[in-house]
């Protein structure tokens, strides 16, 4: 993982300022397509191309549990993670949709879900560091060693994927459980009490909400997690779906990859990211903004303005899966279209 960190770089400057020269000699009023242009200019930069292009597009699920389920705070039963991972093995689920709409492959990882699904398609990966975390509510979710492997994990899943081709990638989740550690992971790092911080998650009843909201305290109070440690903050009160999430931030960062980050879960895993190396920020693009309650606080703290809000509320990468399409129309953009000067346009001077 210090490897890792060390190896990311700032963005091209160089690069980035090419990209911005040229969006303004496009045949269009300068600035007139507004994050697309931003957004290409940002893609330069961390590819260090002055043109950057999208070929390779890879949406990473990372799969795990969550033992603070038996604190009542999920409307669904703990069964579901097994089987929803089934699904997008069989390509059944919004995420297997969209991703093929947009023309990523899947890669779907088994960080720690409470089940044996050994004989599961074998196109699952498998990095199970165990079957589900510890309740949160009653002490430390993982310990630190378990911490470091599922970021470790998320590292080694996406050097692998680099070998197959990876131009962009996008964070999927899925996990039972885990807006409960999100939530109580963005709580932490920002001081936002969790009644302001928490959302429904999976749509649960009001009795259920107060629930959540009690056991995420409980967990800040038991565990005392240090905000500025993002290694203490996974082990507290994390997920190891959400340790590998981070560990890919890191790895695509350090490979010089734009991350797409999802919704409410995977911006939790990116804060834990920019908390452990805060050199990895610049390489986040922020797909949408979620309907979950607390998201646009997380946004906040990392800086990032979603490309678009279209109420999702799913996780899966679905909302990565819409970024990553925007991502790959702002480098055509810059690569397709013409300038004044190659179309014979007239431009305002």
């Amino acid at each position: 993982m210090e490897t890792t960190i060390q190896s990311i770089q700032p963005l091209n400057q160089a690069t980035a300022q090419a990209a911005r020269e040229r969006q303004d000699t496009l045949t269009k009023p300068p600035g007139s397509l507004g994050r697309l242009e931003a957004l290409s200019i940002q893609l330069a930069g961390i590819a260090g191309r002055d043109i950057p292009s999208i070929e390779h597009k890879l949406i990473l699920i990372m799969a795990g549990d969550h033992g603070v389920v038996a604190e009542g705070v999920s409307a669904f039963p703990q069964e579901v993670t097994p089987q929803m991972v089934g699904n997008f093995l069989n390509g059944g689920a919004a995420i297997n949709v969209l991703a093929k709409h947009v023309g990523a492959r899947i890669t779907i990882v088994d960080m720690g879900v409470a089940a044996d699904i050994s004989a599961f398609p074998s196109a699952l990966v498998h990095k199970k560091v165990a079957p589900g975390t510890a309740n949160m509510a009653l002490g430390p979710a993982m310990t630190e060693s378990q911490a470091r492997l599922s970021i470790q994990a998320g590292i080694d899943v996406f050097e692998a994927e680099l070998k197959k081709g990876v131009d962009i990638v996008g964070l999927g989740d899925m996990g039972i459980g885990n807006t409960t550690a999100s939530a109580a992971i963005a709580s932490a790092i920002t001081g936002i009490a969790p009644a302001k911080m928490a959302g429904r998650g999976t749509g649960v009843d009001d009795e259920g909400f107060r629930r959540k909201v009690a056991a995420i305290e409980k967990a800040l109070e038991v565990n005392q997690p240090d905000p500025s440690n993002g290694l203490d903050l996974l082990t507290k009160i994390g997920g190891f779906e959400i340790g590998g999430l981070a560990g890919v931030v890191l790895g695509a960062a350090a490979h010089q990859i734009p991350v797409v980050v999802d919704g409410f879960i995977s911006t939790a895993a990116a804060m834990i990211a920019i908390t452990i190396a805060p050199a990895a920020k610049p390489y986040l693009i922020s797909a949408h903004r979620s309907q979950e309650f607390g998201h646009q606080q997380m946004l906040e703290w990392l800086e990032l303005k979603p490309l678009v809000d279209l109420d999702f509320r799913l996780g899966e990468g679905t909302g990565a899966a819409i970024g990553i399409s925007l991502a790959e129309a702002a480098c055509k953009i810059l690569e397709d279209m013409a300038t004044f000067a190659e179309a014979a346009v007239s431009n305002k001077e």
